[in-house]
């Protein structure tokens, strides 16, 4: 059997949703003030705060740290001016996360004083573009709900079947070599049809994949 892990199956899953890919982060200077965008990718409020504490505690001599975070689970929509003028900063920052289509995102935007104000509209500006720096480096990618699928094979229908799977719009995720070889691969429903039709002329009908779980997998964009 292969050893995938494989997460509690959800019975009523959106079919895809856009978040980011990793946690990343960029900067710029704007009239002397140093603004550093972080964003990460999240599932928990638990998870989103902690980043939020982290990066606190990272720039505790910085003048403010802006957050804002929109996460799936609750539809939780959160944000933090972090003592900037009501609507400059924390707003643009989650309008940045609204507007991209984006969830399971936390993104703060660490400011640096440099001794110049920027007025309502430079602020705006300035934690806009802090925010989006950081999406654009954390890569937004397309989550979509795959089927997760076993099939077992013998050797001599090994190569035929490991050149099939991507070919049909799948993933191979792990491979198993025993008395028989083991595929867990995922792939989206809707080539599930295609792919059993493509397998079973392969084989003969002696090969059957089973769906054996559901989860969410990466598409870069």
């Amino acid at each position: 059997m292969c050893r995938l892990f494989l997460p509690e199956r959800k019975i009523h899953m959106e079919k895809s949703y856009k978040t980011i890919e990793k946690q990343a982060s960029d900067e710029f200077t704007e009239q002397r003030s140093r603004f550093i965008g972080y964003a990460k990718p999240v599932t928990t409020e638990a998870q989103a705060l902690a980043f939020i504490e982290e990066k606190k505690k990272q720039h505790w001599d910085a003048k403010h740290n802006v957050y804002a975070y929109v996460l799936r689970e609750g539809g939780i929509q959160r944000y933090s001016d972090d003592g900037e003028p009501h609507g400059t900063a924390g707003v643009p920052t989650l309008d940045v996360l609204i507007k991209s289509g984006l969830t399971d995102v936390v993104v703060v935007v660490t400011r640096y004083f440099g001794g110049i104000l920027l007025g309502a509209g430079g602020l705006v500006r300035a934690y806009t573009r802090g925010a989006k720096i950081a999406v654009e480096a954390g890569g937004i990618i397309t989550m979509k709900s795959c089927n997760i699928c076993e099939l077992i094979c013998s050797y001599n229908q090994y190569g035929k079947l490991s050149g099939l799977i991507p070919s049909c719009g799948g993933t191979a995720d792990d491979t198993q070599f025993g008395e028989n070889v083991s595929i867990c691969f995922h792939i989206a429903p809707e080539d599930m049809g295609n792919f059993s039709k493509q397998l079973a002329d392969a084989t003969g009908g002696t090969v059957e994949a089973e769906v054996i779980g559901e989860d969410y997998f990466g598409i870069k964009n």
